[in-house]
């Protein structure tokens, strides 16, 4: 793979350090300085600072590349996809791996590795031992102490976003979220019904940013990773990026202190964003023209999204009205209590196109969907659920439906607005 690398960010605090050796990024890192030299040779990353009459030095950008590169294949990533993913990371990846590097487990520290090290590394890091001859130009850095390139006053890494250092990051001491069991039983419920198929890499590097910065409670980075434009597709957004963060994080135990919810981060920048991106789409299309969201001609097709009853409003049904709205539909959601009786009344006087029922559980609660269809046996009902056992409570009918994805479910619908 050659090196494709982004430009450095010149006005960003990670680039103002002279650079790092070898030895010392391989600390940072806890690997071999071995696996950094297969990384530099085989995916082109390596580092990029040089000054007059000495090795080559890593620069914070170059560190925080490789953090991602080794989070990514200690995830499951092969690491020329985990290489590509750090290549093309933006800035607030760089900075949500750098914040939280400590958290990353050491593979090998210093010394000799030994056989069980070497095949661990070549599995899961993508590494292979370096012929001497190739380990030339770096004899001096290994041989030196790794902290020593640190010790003059001018070669002081450079401060981490919060005015923290790189090298030895400061703030309180958290316990980090422990991965669920990937290969073994059941996983929680998503929020919008079935896991979607993985995406590729740099999405997925993309994604482990955004569990990170969950993890983190960084809100600031939370809403730069889940920015999404005027022009952008929501449905995209939640099928490759919301959706797999969010069940990468219900897999991960987390022991949080008071008021520490990465859940509740994560949840509230993605409607943050949700929210920003229909006000800007509602704004282009009045500027171009068309009528406001009020309009009469905007609800004449409606669909309403429910929740189960006694089930918080999942994420995927506001992605879905979102993605609705993308298109040119117009979606409510239903909050707060909704019984049968006022679900239907509700159904009565907004006179939907469709109905939508939205669900995370397993066995929901399904007395919505059947008042619904008995009052109203010919309007379309779709109903996201995961789990085949809880399809066979659903009334039998032709226009109840249940779906088992979140495309599934739009493009039902769409095609139920447009044949109306």
């Amino acid at each position: 793979m050659t090196s494709s690398r982004p430009a450095q960010n010149s006005g960003g605090s990670r680039t103002s350090s002279p650079g790092l050796a070898v030895a010392a990024v391989a600390r940072r890192l806890g690997v071999a300085p071995a696996t950094l030299r297969t990384w530099d040779r085989r995916y082109g990353l390596g580092p990029s600072g040089r000054t007059a009459g000495s090795h080559r030095r890593y620069t914070p950008d170059d560190v925080a590349r490789l953090l991602v590169m080794r989070r990514l294949t200690l995830e499951g990533v092969a690491p020329v996809d985990a290489a590509r993913a750090a290549v093309e990371a933006g800035d607030a990846e760089l900075e949500v791996a750098t914040r939280t590097a400590p958290a990353l487990p050491a593979v090998q520290v210093e010394g000799e590795a030994d056989d069980a090290d070497e095949d661990f590394e070549e599995q899961f890091l993508g590494t292979v031992e370096v012929p001497d001859d190739e380990a030339d130009d770096e004899l001096d850095d290994e041989t030196d102490d790794p902290l020593a390139a640190d010790t003059d006053e001018d070669d002081d890494p450079a401060p981490a976003p919060g005015g923290e250092r790189a090298e030895e990051p400061r703030g309180r001491a958290r316990l980090r979220a422990l991965p669920g069991g990937a290969t073994g039983g059941g996983a929680p419920a998503s929020p919008g019904g079935p896991r979607s198929a993985a995406s590729p890499a740099p999405t997925s590097g993309r994604v482990s940013a955004l569990v990170d910065a969950a993890l983190a409670y960084s809100r600031t980075a939370c809403d730069n990773l889940l920015v999404l434009g005027p022009d952008g597709d929501p449905a995209t957004w939640w099928t490759e990026l919301v959706e797999p963060a969010w069940l990468r994080l219900s897999e991960r135990t987390v022991l949080a202190g008071p008021g520490e919810m990465p859940e509740v981060v994560l949840a509230t920048s993605a409607l943050r964003a949700l929210r920003h991106y229909i006000e800007e789409f509602e704004r282009v299309m009045v500027e171009a023209g068309g009528p406001p969201a009020n309009h009469p001609s905007r609800m004449r097709k409606i669909v309403l999204v429910f929740a189960a009853p006694d089930e918080v409003v999942p994420l995927s049904a506001h992605a879905l009205a979102a993605a609705l709205a993308a298109q040119g539909s117009m979606a409510r959601i239903v909050t707060g209590p909704a019984s049968t009786h006022r679900s239907v009344e509700l159904v009565t006087m907004v006179r939907p196109t469709a109905v939508v029922l939205a669900t995370t559980q397993n066995k929901p609660d399904l007395d919505v969907v059947h008042a619904v269809n008995e009052s109203y046996p010919e309007l379309p009902i779709f109903v996201g659920l995961r789990a085949d056992a809880a399809a066979t409570e659903l009334p039998f009918g032709p226009t109840v439906q249940r779906v088992r994805s979140f495309t599934g479910l739009l493009h039902e619908v769409l095609a139920v607005i447009k044949a109306r």
